[in-house]
């Protein structure tokens, strides 16, 4: 998941926006590179917001059946889901590549990239378009509703039948460690679909209103078109959901935590050791 969501800030941010605007003659404004570099884009955020969802259904089976937990949540069984995630959204991102065009040529070079007229008139690429947006993000956000909800219920209702038991011994005034570690659990996965939710319902919406006005994505369009900067803005918050669910997950696992402690630990020492020589 972190090397998915550097993948996608490397490519989409600095390679898609940064080095495009900043650097203009260079080798990535050529058709052929803004094209390879779409396609990265597609495919990092697909794999992204996939190993999210698969991550999520491993904590599922994780939390709700112990019994599968020992064969499914193994290195092995991670390994080959996260191979084929990677395959499969690198696959079906490949035809993006051909709906651009060249949007001027200069000694028979292309620059940059302008979207066909076809992808517009063309049944097939409609389709593909729809099926994209399905796929991600509404089909991942629903599962990962539907995981999570499934989650919090086997957990509240563990809960209470902990609670049961512990009223009917002599535990009662003691720390319920279990039932904290289960309410961190609640925190952190409505704190997930809640961030995935939030960031992804821009594009949404924004996507909703072009399919239903039959208007087209603005590219290079005027800065202060209010079209244009929701559009854009969809697309920031895109990127920055791809950063959150890995920070949020980092952040709440108390070993993480604990070594980030020690790292801020050892550089302060390091600091007031070099500050005293």
């Amino acid at each position: 998941m972190a090397a998915t969501d550097l993948l996608v800030i490397i490519v989409a941010v600095i390679f898609s926006r940064l080095l495009a605007i900043y650097f203009p003659g260079s080798l990535i404004n050529t058709t052929t590179g803004c094209r390879l570099i779409i396609l990265l884009v597609y495919a990092s955020r697909n794999c992204s917001v996939w190993l999210t969802v698969a991550f999520t259904f491993d904590r599922f089976i994780t939390i709700c059946y112990q019994k599968l937990r020992t064969e499914y949540c193994t290195e092995k069984v991670a390994s080959f889901i996260i191979a084929i995630v990677c395959v499969l959204c690198c696959s079906v991102n490949i035809p993006f590549y051909f709906i651009y065009e060249p949007l001027y040529t200069i000694d028979s070079v292309g620059w940059y990239c302008n979207i066909k007229e076809i992808f517009y008139t063309s049944v097939v690429w409609r389709l593909l378009e729809t099926l994209d947006r399905i796929q991600t993000p509404c089909l991942p956000f629903v599962l990962i509703l539907l995981l999570n909800a499934l989650t919090v219920r086997h957990i509240i209702v563990a809960g209470r039948s902990r609670r049961r038991l512990r009223s009917h011994s002599n535990e009662n005034n003691q720390r319920d460690t279990e039932m904290e570690s289960r309410r961190k659990s609640i925190i952190l996965l409505f704190a997930i679909s809640g961030s995935f939710l939030l960031l992804w319902l821009t594009y949404i919406v924004y996507f909703l209103l072009v399919k239903i006005s039959g208007a087209r994505f603005l590219i290079g369009s005027n800065l202060n078109d209010p079209k244009f900067i929701l559009q854009e803005s969809g697309y920031m918050l895109q990127l920055l959901s791809s950063c959150t669910n890995t920070c949020i997950y980092a952040v709440t696992q108390t070993k993480f935590r604990g070594q980030l402690k020690d790292a801020f630990n050892y550089l302060s020492k390091l600091v007031t050791k070099c500050h005293k020589q």
